[in-house]
């Protein structure tokens, strides 16, 4: 019993450490969860979609039964700055934005995190798989001073 109880409390402190090391760096959070499956609807949902400059983690969900996602975040030049395409190819050409960073191949189900600082401006958030941007999982971030 005395064993257990011990197991426990190390379960119990590892999370309380984790969780303690993730509020710590962010001033905020950012649930993302993505949606959908090939050749159907798809969607990426941001919340709060608004948020101060500073510390921030995005806790991304993959809510998909059978399709892989990730998690991109660019900061956008303007709210309406034109997203380049690569139309053949079905994809964001990233190499013309500029990253904080990503979550990559968040199997089905699956759970990911990125951490980053954000500043005052408009982000994009988007799954850059092959048609899942076109296929609508993209929103856009709005960050204040």
């Amino acid at each position: 019993m005395i064993s257990l109880s011990r197991t426990a409390l190390s379960l119990f402190t590892a999370a309380g450490c984790a969780l303690l090391s993730t509020a710590a760096f962010a001033e905020n959070t950012i649930k993302v969860v993505e949606t959908g499956e090939g050749g159907g609807t798809m969607g990426l949902s941001l919340e709060p979609a608004t948020v101060k400059a500073g510390a921030t983690v995005f806790s991304v969900h993959n809510a998909a039964v059978g399709e892989e996602h990730e998690m991109i975040v660019v900061r956008l030049k303007s709210a309406d700055q034109k997203i380049p395409l690569e139309v053949t190819k079905h994809r964001v050409d990233e190499s013309k934005l500029k990253s904080l960073g990503e979550v990559e191949d968040l199997k089905p189900g699956a759970d990911g995190q990125l951490k980053t600082r954000l500043k005052a401006g408009t982000y994009l958030v988007f799954c850059n798989i092959k048609g899942h941007y076109e296929a609508g999982m993209q929103d856009k971030l709005t960050v204040t001073p």
